[in-house]
């Protein structure tokens, strides 16, 4: 059998989670010998297929048992070097993926799920701690340091703490606007991307807790969240523009008098929800800035609660414009709002009951877009690969739908694995799966 659950019936019961617990006192899983790299893959244009011969053993045209299993299951039949499924080797969505598998492993103990994102991190950090990956010019390539401070939270094995330091010192000169907000990248003169904010502050809130830096990491990164508040805003709407620039004039996609890019992006809006609720999960109910954060979370929630489109469960490409006839439903972002949203309900920001109506109706929304193929493997249909800022809302529009885009993957894999934990976990208390958490 290729798939854990391949033999397993289970019957399909959607249920809400309980309170989540991704603490710092995770059990350590043992630390395994760092591993010479294999050379690196050739650089590729997008988002690869994956091997030819990847195959598992659900059946076709029918749900899995758990579609956050089969989904990650199909991630690591797909890639058995996951440096080969990108653009790149190194890239903010190994990262993004990563925390979805950590769910996985907090659920179910199962080591595969760790043992996948160390055989990866270990091409890129040798004997000493030195990171051999990406150059940490801009947020996105910062953001999978994340996964190297989670390998160190698990296995207590230094040379992560000593890469994880370099990632940290990539900030001590780290491009600022005058407001303090961080550019996207440092040669993006000004700009602030919503996804940005994401990408720097999944580090920085990590690396805090974990090291004892939170002074400087917890105040950095609910200053960076509220800055891009301060500016992206679209009215009093709840939700926010895709990026804004200090600088419109070297910038080609800012309003020339305000800053702003044209639209509400969905999967931008995505990673803005995502940021908010993670950082909220770990930032101290004394912090000076948790009440503006709380505030700026629910009023994000009231804005997808009022957008979600009511037929499909899902929300548009572009979030407030679904009226529009040639809008259509994203699968990515819609992900990203089902988790964020019951993030929201389990840490008591938000009331279960007018939310967990919003959820479900999402989670039957995005799981209608993914299906299993003639192979076994997952497929998750209707999103963009990749998106930058655009000029206006024809371009979002014209964005390519691809199938498997990987944002999406992750994306997917985040909220399945957050709606689905409940029966994951009495899974394993059963013994169908692997068992309690650090347990083979």
């Amino acid at each position: 059998m290729n798939s854990t659950f391949g033999k397993i019936s289970l019957v399909f019961l959607f249920g809400l989670p309980a309170p989540a617990v991704f603490a710092a006192d995770a059990p350590a899983a043992p630390t395994a010998p760092a591993v010479p790299p294999t050379p690196p893959p050739k650089p590729r244009r997008g988002t690869s297929p994956g091997v030819p011969g990847a195959h598992l053993d659900y059946k076709p045209g029918q749900p899995p048992p758990f579609w956050s299993v089969a989904t990650a299951e199909t991630i690591m039949a797909r890639y058995p070097d996951y440096r080969e499924a990108y653009w790149k080797p190194w890239s903010y969505c190994h990262g993004y993926v990563f925390r979805g598998f950590e769910m996985l492993y907090r659920a179910t103990g199962d080591k595969k799920y760790l043992n996948y994102i160390q055989r990866y991190i270990d091409n890129f950090v040798d004997e000493k701690g030195n990171f051999h990956g990406d150059n940490l010019d801009s947020l996105d390539n910062i953001m999978t340091g994340s996964a190297i401070v989670m390998l160190y939270e698990y296995t207590h094995d230094p040379r992560y703490q000593t890469a994880a330091a370099q990632f940290r010192h990539a900030f001590d000169d780290y491009p600022r606007n005058h407001d303090g907000g961080f550019w996207h990248g440092r040669r993006s003169t000004g700009q602030m991307w919503v996804d940005g904010i994401f990408m720097g502050q999944m580090f920085l809130t990590r690396y805090g807790r974990v090291f004892g830096d939170e002074k400087y990491c917890f105040n950095e990164a609910t200053s960076q969240i509220a800055i891009f508040a301060g500016h992206a805003l679209k009215g009093d709407s709840g939700l926010y523009y895709h990026a804004w620039s200090e600088r419109p004039d070297l910038t080609k996609w800012a309003d020339p008098k305000t800053g702003l890019s044209p639209e509400v992006w969905s999967e931008g809006l995505g990673w803005y929800a995502l940021i908010q609720v993670e950082t909220l999960a770990v930032l101290p109910p004394d912090h000076p800035r948790r009440a503006e954060l709380e505030d700026i979370f629910r009023r994000l929630a009231a804005g997808l609660k009022r957008t979600q489109d009511p037929v499909s469960g899902r929300w548009f490409q572009v979030v407030d414009k679904g009226e529009q006839p040639d809008n259509w439903t994203d699968t990515s972002g819609s992900s990203m709002f089902v988790y964020a949203l019951q993030r929201g309900i389990e840490l008591g920001l938000l009331p279960k009951e007018e939310y967990a109506p919003v959820v479900a109706r999402g989670f039957a929304g995005i799981t209608a877009k993914a299906r299993i193929n003639e192979r076994g493997l997952v497929d998750i249909d209707d999103a963009g690969d990749g998106v930058s800022v655009k000029k206006d809302y024809a371009t979002y529009i014209a964005v390519k739908r691809v199938t498997n885009a990987k944002e999406c993957v992750g994306g997917f894999l985040w909220a399945t694995a957050l709606v689905e934990r409940p029966r994951l976990e009495e899974a394993a208390r059963r013994g169908l799966i692997a068992g309690p958490a650090g347990k083979n």
